[in-house]
């Protein structure tokens, strides 16, 4: 197959990107595909060697969102069977990417428009859990235009108190999050936080473990556990090594693994979601489960959770990508 593998992009998971680009890539090249890179935030000034895509970026770049337009209008697209979409974060996982390949008709991997803009928008796919039954954590939402730090301090005590979670609305690997011990830190929380988004959610810390379902084509995946050394899964943990610990299948009973898988189906299906994604709760001690959010790029890099879940129920890295391909031409 010709397929374009989108990567970087203009995101603050720009890195990550790249990292779960090249996994990708030797794979779509190891399975005979004609593979090209194309990083939309460069728009027409695309690079020569492949392998420039996957390295730190020259200053002299000019990486930008605005460029996106232009990229899927490039030529290349115009006989390509496949875009495989390695981007992550606002304008790769979004909708918006998605909206330029489908007004061209290009099949894509990964769900379209409509469910990656609801799940990326963390309060909206939060009405709609619960709409559905899946339980999540409570929480309010904050506009930069709006923003009142005494209403917010009165607000947090009224709704849930601390410890609670102040996180970008529309971000993702934990950039931008806090988790608030005490009022004291709440400016500096929301100074981090809306460095990445205009809109901020507030939540509800729940105490308890880490667990995650991987989805590929609406067959969950065994469940993850993760431990990590932090008190959360954050950036840190999540791209370091040794900062976190992965047991999968998770050590937990049967019949809860079966009640978690379902839980996240739901969830998935509910926003609309398509191809492969990955589902996220924090789950308490007695077993009750709360997602926080569902993931429609899931990383690809040797730290990612999808990966690993796969392998556990016998899936080799170059066959989950196969299945992922299939998924989005069939």
């Amino acid at each position: 197959m010709k397929i374009i593998l989108l990567c970087g992009g203009a995101s603050p998971e720009r890195e990550v990107s790249k990292s779960s680009s090249k996994s990708i890539y030797n794979a779509l090249v190891e399975l005979n595909n004609d593979v090209e890179i194309i990083d939309p935030a460069l728009g027409k000034h695309q690079h020569k060697d492949f392998n420039k895509y996957f390295e730190d970026d020259d200053p002299s770049l000019k990486i930008s969102e605005k460029n996106y337009l232009e990229t899927v209008n490039l030529n290349i697209f115009d006989k390509v069977d496949l875009v495989f979409n390695g981007l992550h974060g606002k304008y790769g996982e979004d909708g918006i990417i998605q909206s330029m390949l489908e007004a061209r008709n290009i099949k894509q991997t990964g769900s379209g428009v409509l469910a990656s803009a609801l799940a990326m928008d963390k309060a909206m796919s939060k009405i709609i859990f619960r709409h559905n039954n899946v339980k999540t954590a409570d929480w309010f939402l904050v506009k930069k235009k709006e923003f009142d730090i005494d209403y917010i301090k009165s607000k947090i005590v009224k709704e849930f108190n601390y410890p609670c979670v102040v996180k970008p609305n529309d971000g993702g690997s934990t950039i931008g999050l806090t988790i608030l011990e005490s009022e004291d830190q709440l400016t500096d929380a929301f100074d981090l936080a809306f460095k990445y988004s205009e809109n901020i959610i507030v939540e509800d810390f729940i105490d308890g473990r880490e667990l995650t379902v991987g989805i590929i084509d609406l067959e969950p995946l065994p469940v993850l556990e993760i431990i990590p050394k932090h008190k959360i899964y954050d950036y840190e943990c999540k791209y370091t090594d040794g900062m976190s610990e992965y047991i999968v299948p998770a050590k937990i009973p049967n019949e809860y693994k079966e009640t978690l898988q379902q839980q996240a189906l739901t969830a998935y299906k509910s926003i609309g979601c398509s191809g492969y994604g990955r589902v996220d709760f924090r789950v308490t001690k007695n077993y009750e489960s709360f997602c926080f959010e569902i993931n429609t790029l899931p990383g690809m890099t040797s730290h990612s959770l999808i990966p690993k879940m796969a392998k556990a129920a016998g899936i080799d890295f170059n066959s989950l990508i196969q299945r992922i391909i299939s998924t989005a031409v069939n």
